[in-house]
């Protein structure tokens, strides 16, 4: 495997840190955007990032500008969208063969698909959103997803069973909305970081290993043109 620092200019003003990691055979490359309260080197970054090359899978983690600045305040989403189309641009200039596919943990994941609901990103192939953030927690509700109905590619939902910020019959509710489009993957007794308590019999390496198999998989299947749940 290659891991590559690179910078990212998402304007004339702003530039952001980003870690490329390819694999010896990449099948397919994934623009993996960060969470709100954690940057592209959080541990469970890390290990998903390693876990998908070793399923082949090629990334992009980067910076918001936030959390390059070292802020707590996310971006507005104008510059959070225009962080994610240069992160998407520059990894569709390594691997310009391989489908491509974006997404990201919690707010990252949102921020992408309000990207690609207001304009399409070229060569984008499906979105994968680890842990969608439906609603605040305590708060349930469906108005984070109702810019979904305007993103017109696949999209891979994968969530944890304890995950408290998004109630799984609400979540249910809209991907059903969605059709064809949507696929869920669920994690037993996983919250919104994808921890997994004891009593499980799992531990949150497994779950971590079990996030990569179902992604590699569903982005094969998505670039063989098949529909997979």
């Amino acid at each position: 495997m290659s891991l590559t620092p690179l910078t990212l200019s998402v304007d004339g003003d702003t530039t952001v840190s980003a870690l490329w990691l390819q694999p010896p055979r990449p099948r397919c490359t994934y623009v993996f955007a960060h969470g709100a309260g954690a940057g592209m080197h959080h541990g469970f970054m890390e290990a998903l990032a390693q876990a998908l090359c070793d399923q082949s899978v090629a990334t992009l983690r980067y910076q918001f500008p936030y959390m390059e600045r070292g802020s707590k305040r996310p971006d507005t989403p104008a510059i959070a969208h225009a962080a994610v189309r240069a992160a998407v641009a520059v990894a569709r200039e390594r691997l310009p063969g391989t489908p491509l596919f974006a997404g990201g943990k919690s707010f990252g994941g949102r921020m992408t698909s309000q990207a690609q609901a207001a304009a399409a990103m070229d060569g984008v192939r499906g979105l994968a959103f680890v842990g969608f953030p439906l609603h605040p927690a305590g708060k349930p509700g469906i108005e984070r997803a109702a810019h979904l109905a305007e993103v017109r590619v696949p999209m891979l939902f994968l969530q944890g069973t304890r995950d408290e910020l998004a109630d799984l019959a609400l979540l249910r509710g809209v991907i059903d909305g969605l059709g064809d489009r949507a696929a869920l993957h669920l994690e037993e007794d996983a919250d919104h970081a994808f921890h997994v308590r004891a009593r499980s019999g799992r531990n949150d390496g497994q779950v971590v290993q079990a996030l990569a198999a179902a992604m590699a998989a569903w982005f094969l299947a998505q670039a063989l043109g098949r529909v997979t749940g």
